[in-house]
């Protein structure tokens, strides 16, 4: 591939998202790309996959080229895996799923056949072809994403923060795969990850991109990262050994806000797993953690009240319910304002508005907050999120990283007594993970509760209590 001047900048954006690129990459090579949020590198893989658009999506300068054409005109070359996974799920059954793509460029069904159980098998989705896609936990969607482009046999593989919903087993499994995978075709990678750690020893080249997507360091992973280490991480990017600073977090000071009951969780009342007692208490930020699949994200929108528990009980303490009765499944959403706010795993499901100040103040908006309080609140937000410059901007526009912190502030912003977030780091840089972990830390010194499911380390470090699930069906 080749980019000559290349910019791009998106429909109603006054900003380039990227512009005057100049790079070329061999083909075979394996090149791992770097920079904080907002730099324009899912920006750069979406036009090699020639699925950016066209003039009335966007405005186009310079050259960039796939095997001398357009990318536009050479699309099935390039296999593309999105930052949000559950965007690219198209059919009702993982087998199904995986063999849309071949089918599509032709592939004989007898190869079909034998693509689809090895491209599961590689990713490590142990499930039977007939399993629901719509039933599957993030990470499982991720592996399903990856499998789905495997099967394809591209020749240009654009990985967009693949394991950034793994736990660390996963991540070590499909970091092997695709690694196996492009040797054994022979396929350009092309990984943007913030998980420098986990990629760099084992690919060719580092790309590093600043602001509006220019080139800030190209060259041999070690040399990069040790030469140009220190201006890396202030610029965002997470060098080994330059990790940002953990907030420090105040021991559990308060009384539980809300405790559960012989609680078993599923979805549609078909139960998933029981979950041992537990109390969320005020003043205190816990983490759930456990493999993909392991129910994480079902039991925090149980708790959320957003799920109806199969069995037991979800039981929210005076200080929490303030007055509403019952359990939190029946209150409305506006009792939930106040009280519970949930950010979901994937942050576009929570978007209401067209634009991302109106979002911050969807929940102030509600509760019928005074106009001068919601403007100094939102623009409080605003400028600890960094988002002060796209207060205009289409949430749907923002990179995967600026829409989950958007979606945290969201829910911060009626400053509810309980939070709970579901991977709430996904998509961050160096900077932008100190700010929004020195978010979470006020929330917590103010009183509040904040239940975060979570693989990132350093959250489950910086952590007052944790709870660990196992994985389904193991036992106790």
């Amino acid at each position: 591939m080749r980019a000559a001047g290349w910019g791009w900048r998106h429909g109603g954006r006054r900003a380039w998202a990227v512009e005057g690129l100049d790079l070329s990459i061999e083909p075979g090579e394996r090149v791992l790309v770097l920079g904080p949020s907002g730099s324009g590198k899912s920006t750069v893989l979406s036009a090699l996959a020639g699925v950016l658009g066209d003039a009335e999506d966007g405005e186009e300068r310079g050259i960039l080229t796939l095997d001398g054409a357009d990318p536009r005109a050479a699309r099935g070359r390039a296999g593309l895996v999105l930052q949000d996974p559950s965007t690219q799920v198209v059919l009702p059954r993982i087998g199904d799923e995986v063999a849309f793509g071949p089918e599509n460029l032709g592939v004989p069904v007898a190869e079909i056949r034998r693509r689809v159980p090895a491209a599961l098998a590689a990713v490590g989705l142990h499930l039977p072809l007939g399993t629901a896609t719509g039933r599957l936990s993030g990470g499982q969607q991720q592996r399903l994403a990856l499998a789905a482009v495997l099967a394809m046999a591209p020749g240009l593989l654009l990985l967009d923060e693949p394991t950034a919903e793994l736990d660390p087993a996963g991540v070590v499994e499909v970091r092997d795969a695709v690694l196996a995978a492009a040797a054994a075709t022979g396929a350009t990678l092309l990984v943007v990850e913030h998980r420098v750690a986990a990629w760099a020893p084992y690919v060719d080249r580092v790309l590093v991109l600043g602001s509006a997507g220019r080139l800030l360091a190209d060259g041999p992973p070690h040399r990069v990262l040790a030469e140009r280490g220190a201006e890396l991480a202030a610029a965002g990017v997470w060098v080994p050994g330059r990790e940002p600073a953990t907030p420090e977090l105040p021991q559990p000071t308060g009384d539980p806000l809300l405790t559960t009951r012989g609680l078993v969780v599923g979805r549609d009342r078909n139960p998933l797993r029981p979950v041992a007692d537990l109390a969320l208490g005020a003043g205190s930020l816990t983490t759930l953690a456990g493999p993909n699949g392991s129910g994480k994200t079902t039991l925090a929108l149980t708790l959320g009240g957003l799920v109806p528990p199969v069995s037991g009980l979800v039981e929210p303490a005076p200080a929490l319910a303030a007055g509403v009765a019952g359990a939190p499944i029946h209150w409305r959403s506006r009792d939930l304002l106040t009280r519970i706010a949930m950010v979901l795993q994937s942050p576009q499901h929570s978007f209401l508005t067209g634009r991302v100040r109106d979002e911050l103040a969807v929940g102030l908006v509600a509760l019928k907050r005074p106009e001068v309080e919601r403007a100094a609140r939102v623009d409080e937000l605003l400028e600890r999120l960094g988002l002060a410059a796209l207060a205009d901007a289409n949430p749907f526009t923002l990179s995967g990283g600026q829409q989950r912190r958007l979606s945290v502030g969201a829910a911060l912003a009626a400053a509810p007594r309980l939070v709970i977030l579901d991977e709430p780091t996904f998509g961050q840089d160096a900077r932008t993970w100190a700010a929004l972990v020195a978010l979470l830390a006020e929330v917590v010194t103010a009183g509040s509760g904040v239940l975060a499911a979570t693989h990132d380390p350093a959250l489950l470090a910086a952590a007052s209590s944790r709870i660990d699930l196992a994985p389904v069906g193991a036992r106790a």
